[in-house]
């Protein structure tokens, strides 16, 4: 079949990306003769017919409402000139794939070939120069490049045959220099000595020469990334300056020297970083401070004991949290590297079958405000880097169904050198779910997942080099690419307790693909890399052996189990394949070709490479340039101005508003969280951390977690031992100003530091740092319990600031938490004090006095908000809690540098009037600050600042890089009340109706749709699609038909359907309901049995794209059609909204009453609601109008801040004609007991309920 060419560009109105890209490209390219910019999608397309590609084109390619479709060719004017980029051949293209998937469900048959490439039309006076100024701004090198603009005559991949693998020939027998000249030829992360050990090895025990794979496999395995070299070399000296702060460094090394001594006895242990890291939880694990610690041999994640409150039962659940990074990949590739950061966040605790509930991300960049012509050599914009990061980051998360609770990006300028990229995760697993086992003789090891390709080949060896000019040119092959409907595929096979206990032991395919993930699960084993599934031909088997393609899990399962899971994991859509043999040999050998391409003693890999040593030079810092009692320049430059100095303070980059970046991310997935990442009625509160409750499946809990984050980069520059010291007392800080108690926290740490070589001195920065943090752990008897390090943040001539970022996690009663937000006025301001010492460090027993009577007062309902102090001082404080609310504070007399200096550690407590701050807080260290007042103003030193004046200047600073309006309107929209005159009930009595809810590629919402249902009392049933073959999609069709004529409702959840692509959200179950038996069953039980259907978000999409509303059937679509497009900020939106009810036809508002507001979550990008005119008028006479988006008053608002997507007439829900079928945006099932606390508002609108009681 021949090649087929189509092209889609979105019609005036619509067509948001390119509006933003123009805007993009004139402010900062200052490109002054482009007059407009058209962005058009190209498809070609084999291997379908003529009819099922007239079917694809309206149904999958296009959408008529918003689109436009030029078939073959595309005229260009005359003043217009053309950019077409496509991904790099062997990267993962979403879009591509989602567009087979889809079309294969109309076809029924093979995927078709299809790819996709992005043209931009340029128009204007567009000089050569200009030209190559927006290629270079849209080509990132590392991922795509300029694609071709004739029409290829076949897709189908012309993949060479790779040659066997070779040996290195006389390896055993070079010289050094020829050894580092094939180290230099082969690009190895290893060291020389690295090397010449390897030659040691291969020459003195294995009497040969290795083969490439080996050199690269032992490369990869002993990576700084995969075995911390860095952190494990030995420190055989260290030296200390004279000054106040080194020789206080060299009594906090004196302890750790006592302290081992005391936990090592007579047994030697290497003095290094990674013994500094972990000696503080040996150590209070030894004097039971430590009770809760999950041990064992198999190291998936940080992993405690918590005892859950589960339907009043009282129940042992594992919780496991890790921190990842992928700086090297997000810097060079922001979208993929942000992406696959969480994804291997999420997969060490998924590892450990843990269901990861909750993620944080924290980042380091420079300034993004940077103008693009500043930027360095070799680099990517800062503005490109953070806001295609953090699309990345949000896009994983968003599809795989995790609630992000905290997102904070902080700004210093040595980021230039290489960005940070953190994703920190929690995840839970009742205790009886996860066995462990050490590997026998004979075990099968299953590969689970995704596909192999050359993504991520060297991305281990990769992450532990410097970044150089040419990184961007040359490290495409080493950014993993993520696909996360595959991710939770798997999440859903591992929360199935009769699989996960089938489970000896799991890791993950991060870090070194085959080669460590199998290689690392036992002594002896027979890999079998021709076994290894593959995204297409031509890898050979050193590709095969260390490429990172993610989403990938090695499982070692009992022989008698091999079958069974691989049943199980069929039956979620999951690809599972014996890989590999356990054996007792005490070897790793791979076999590629029928023939062993490795073949080494696993003696030899466990040595981790030639041992390293060093010595360590500790300079201290000057006390007189601290940056602890110093202001910022912009403060400083103010105290005679206070009231500047109020309002500079929030626009300071580390104190500014980030709501344009944090809504992005997806809050409420999971129906467990606890409070909103802003709070208060305006929810412009920032809170302190992140809580949710533990994801029990059924059942109630009030078990949960708190985690928290702390880093200075300006304190830890100046000093690496203040900054670790004062991360950790921050961290704790938060975790307590939320209710938690610290004294059952559990640490982790994130080291980020420059590359170190042989440089004593670099060497002290880290070795500093680990002390600081070592002491902290001490004297409040709380143990960092795992983290991660990051070594090679240099490029050039510019390091990264020394990073040791806390993480502090501890489980907590949810309904004792508290939010920051003030929540009256006639309250009490308290500020509970740390008192510092000559050197600037924290008296840690007023810590120890301080926390517990702070955590015993929240839990008493005497502290009734509170925050720590944090960059921008008491300051911020006042105002960010003053926000959220509304209410003012008029503060008692305070010198500058109280108000806005430094004071990490203390916090700032509202008290109800009626207490008496000084026996509260008797036998504390404390200041009364002032009250809170009904007036929105601050008042202090003589001044009154109006809120509103404050809140413009602290959301001001990053709007242009993270924007939180439009230019459109933000009057008010057309009220609707529609009044039918009875509750329409259902024609026959169900006890307990049955619900069906088919999972999707990319559905991420049945869980929490399968609570609210059950809770409901009905009876539901979750089905999930297959579609690996052409075979198992015709068995899900019929399935699904059975399933639909047993249900009196359809429940089509939200999600990401096939990724929301190509370009349109609900596509792929649009075209899954058009299969002529599904779309027969769904019309019987409409008009024939009389049933219920119910979307929410995607499946709302679905039912629009359908036709089933607002027409009640499916029919073909055109472009009159009403849909669901793209909001009008260009991109995805979470945050809690206000609804309206305006029509009381559906059942399912039943138990509402017409004006009733309720306040829900919503998360989606795609949720504009746009119809005609004549066609809004018609849905409002016969009441389909449901529920609209109402303000703060409860009046229907165009305002993006109560719209949030510029839905025409603020539509937020519709009917069919008989109130049977209800499509909405919101998200109602997210809202559980406990959950959205720091959010006023009636949250539950009964439509599970109202559904269930139709039938009764």
């Amino acid at each position: 079949m021949a090649v087929r060419r189509v092209y889609v560009e979105k019609k005036p109105g619509f067509d948001i990306e390119a509006s933003g890209l123009y805007s993009d490209v004139k402010e900062n390219l200052l490109i002054k003769g482009l007059k407009s910019l058209r962005i058009i999608n190209r498809y070609d397309i084999e291997g379908i017919t003529d009819s099922d590609y007239e079917k694809a084109k309206i149904m999958v390619f296009s959408e008529p409402p918003v689109d436009l479709v030029y078939e073959e060719s595309l005229a260009v004017g005359g003043d217009e000139r053309l950019i077409a980029i496509e991904y790099l051949p062997g990267q993962y293209d979403q879009r591509a794939d989602s567009a087979a998937q889809c079309i294969q469900m109309i076809t029924r048959g093979e995927r078709p070939d299809i790819r996709v490439a992005k043209l931009f039309v340029l128009s204007g006076s567009i000089s050569d120069a200009d030209y190559e100024k927006i290629l270079n701004f849209v080509i990132n090198p590392v991922e795509s490049r300029q694609a071709s603009l004739e029409k290829p005559d076949t897709l189908r991949g012309e993949y060479p045959v790779p040659p066997d693998v070779e040996k290195v020939k006389d390896f055993i027998d070079m010289p050094l220099e020829d050894l580092k000249a094939l180290m230099d030829e082969m690009g190895f992360a290893m060291s020389l000595e690295d090397l010449a050990f390897c030659q040691e090895y291969f020459r003195d025990l294995e009497k040969r020469d290795p083969t490439i794979t080996e050199l690269r496999l032992i490369d990869t395995y002993w990576s700084d990334h995969c075995r911390h070299t860095t952190f494990l070399t030995r420190i055989e000296k260290a030296e200390f300056d004279l000054n106040p702060v080194a020789q206080n460094i060299k009594k906090a090394y004196d302890l750790y020297l006592g302290t081992r001594r005391k936990v090592y006895a007579d047994r030697h242990k290497d003095v290094s970083l990674m013994d500094m890291a972990i000696l503080a939880m040996k150590h209070l694990k030894s004097t039971g401070d430590l009770d809760n610690l999950d041990q064992s041999e198999e190291i998936n994640a940080c992993s405690i004991l918590v005892n859950a409150m589960v339907d009043g039962r009282n129940e042992e659940w594992l919780v496991m949290f890790k921190n990842e990074t992928h700086n090297h990949p997000t810097e060079i590739e922001p979208f993929g590297g942000a992406a696959t950061c969480l994804g291997g966040a999420i997969r060490d605790p998924l590892s450990g079958r843990a269901y990861v509930y909750q993620a944080m991300r924290v980042t380091g960049s420079g300034d993004p405000r940077t103008p693009l012509e500043k930027t360095l050599p070799g680099k990517l914009p800062q503005r490109v880097i953070s806001t295609t990061a953090a699309h990345g980051y949000s896009s994983y998360g968003n599809q795989i169904g995790l609630a992000t609770g905290m997102v904070t990006e902080i700004y210093h300028e040595d980021y230039v050198a290489k960005r940070m990229e953190i994703g920190a995760v929690v995840g839970a697993a009742p205790r009886k779910n996860v066995v462990r086992k050490t590997p026998e003789s004979g075990d099968i090891i299953i590969l689970l997942g995704g596909r192999t390709g050359r993504d991520g080949c060297g991305g281990a060896t990769g992450s532990s080099k410097e970044h150089t000019e040419e990184s961007l040119a040359k490290c495409g092959a080493e950014v993993q690419k993520g696909n996360p409907p595959t991710e939770r595929k798997i999440q859903r096979l591992f929360r199935n307790e009769a699989i996960t206990r089938m489970i000896k032991r799991c890791n993950d395919f991060g870090a070194g693909g085959v080669a460590v993930a199998i290689g690392e699960l036992a002594d002896g084993l027979d890999i079998n890399l021709d076994a290894v599934p593959k995204k297409y031909e031509g890898l050979d088997g050193t590709e095969l052996a260390i490429s990172e393609s993610q989403e990938r899990m090695a499982v070692v399962v009992s022989p008698e189990n091999v079958d069974k899971f691989i049943l199980e994991a069929r039956r979620e859509n999951l690809e599972a394949t014996k890989v590999a043999v356990v054996t007792d040999s005490g070897r790793l050998r791979m076999s590629w070709r029928g023939k062993n391409i490795v073949d080494l003693s696993r003696d030899f890999l466990n040595t981790n490479g030639a041992s390293q040593s060093t010595t360590v030079r500790v300079n201290g810092a000057d006390l007189s340039e601290n940056m602890i009692e110093k202001l910022s320049p912009e403060i400083e430059a103010c105290r005679k101005d206070p009231k500047t100095a109020w309002i500079q303070n929030l626009q300071r980059l580390n104190v500014c508003s980030q709501k344009g970046l944090v809504e992005r991310f997806d809050s409420t997935i999971g129906g467990g969280t606890v409070q909103m990442p802003f709070g208060g009625k305006y929810q412009l509160t920032p809170t302190e951390g992140m809580a949710a409750k533990l994801p029990v499946l059924s059942g109630r809990t009030t078990t949960g977690t708190v985690m928290t984050f702390g880093y200075n980069p300006e304190i830890s520059k100046w000093s690496p031992f203040h900054g670790a010291v004062y991360a950790v007392v921050e961290s704790l800080a938060r975790l307590t100003a939320m209710g938690g108690d610290y004294k059952k926290a559990r640490l982790t740490f994130q080291e980020y530091f420059e590359k170190l070589g042989k440089d004593p001195e670099k060497w002290g920065k880290p070795f500093s740092a680990l002390l600081g943090a070592f002491c902290a752990q001490m004297a409040l008897k709380v143990a960092a319990i795992g983290g991660k390090d990051s070594m090679s943040g240099t490029f050039k001539e510019l390091h990264v600031p020394p990073a040791l970022v806390s993480f502090a996690l501890a489980p907590a009663d949810v309904t004792q938490l508290i939010s920051p937000e003030f929540k009256r006025s006639g309250s009490r301001l308290v500020l509970i004090t740390l008192t510092k010492d000559e050197l600037l460090l924290p008296d840690f027993q007023s810590l120890e006095t301080n926390f517990p009577r702070l955590t015993r007062l929240i839990h008493e309902k005497k502290v009734i908000s509170a925050s720590a102090l944090k960059a921008g001082g008491l300051a911020e404080a006042v105002c960010k809690m003053a926000f959220g609310n509304g209410i003012g504070a008029e503060l008692e007399p305070m010198s500058f540098d109280r108000i806005f200096g430094l004071d990490y550690g203390s916090v700032l407590a509202e008290i109800p009037e009626e207490f008496d701050e000084a026996e509260l807080f008797d036998g504390l260290d404390y200041i009364p600050v002032g009250r809170t007042i009904s007036e929105p103003v601050i008042k202090t030193d003589g001044m009154v600042i109006p809120l509103e004046m404050l809140a413009q200047a602290w959301q001001g600073t990053l709007e242009k890089v993270f924007p939180t309006k439009t230019d459109g309107s933000a009057e008010r929209a057309h009220c609707i009340t529609y009044l039918s005159g009875s509750v329409l009930k259902g024609q026959s009595q169900i006890a307990r109706p049955r619900v069906f809810i088919p999972v999707f590629p990319g559905t991420n919402c049945e869980y929490d749709l399968k609570r609210k249902f059950d809770q409901a009392g009905a009876m539901t049933e979750v089905f999930v699609l297959k579609n690996l073959t052409a075979q198992e999609i015709d068995d899900s069709i019929q399935e699904m038909k059975k399933r639909i004529k047993e249900s009196q409702i359809i429940m089509i959840p939200g999600g990401f359907s096939a990724g929301d692509e190509p370009e349109g959200s609900g596509k792929f179950i649009a075209t899954v309901f058009r299969n002529p038996y599904l779309s027969e069953a769904v019309m019987n039980l409409i008009h024939q049995r009389d049933g219920l259907i119910l979307g929410i978000c995607n499946g709302f999409q679905a039912l629009v794209k359908l036709g089933l509303l607002p027409y009640g059937e499916i029919r073909p679509l055109d472009e009159t059609c009403p849909t669901l497009t793209f909001n009008t900020i260009g991109r995805h939106q979470s945050a809690l909204i206000q609804t309206r009810v305006a029509s009381n036809l559906s059942p399912w508002l039943a138990q509402a009453r017409v004006g009733d507001i309720h306040t829900i979550a919503i998360s989606h990008g795609e949720g504009r609601f746009v119809a005609s005119e004549p066609m809004l008028r018609e849905m409002e006479l016969s009441g389909q109008i449901a529920t609209q988006y109402v303000d703060l008053e409860g009046n229907p608002a165009m305002d993006i801040r109560y719209n949030p997507n510029g839905s025409v007439w603020a539509i937020e829900g519709i009917t069919s004609k008989d109130g049977r079928i209800f499509g909405k945006m919101a998200h109602d099932e997210r809202y559980t007991s406990d959950t959205f606390r720091n959010v006023p508002g009636s949250k539950d609108q009964k439509i599970f309920e109202s559904g269930v009681a139709y039938f009764l």
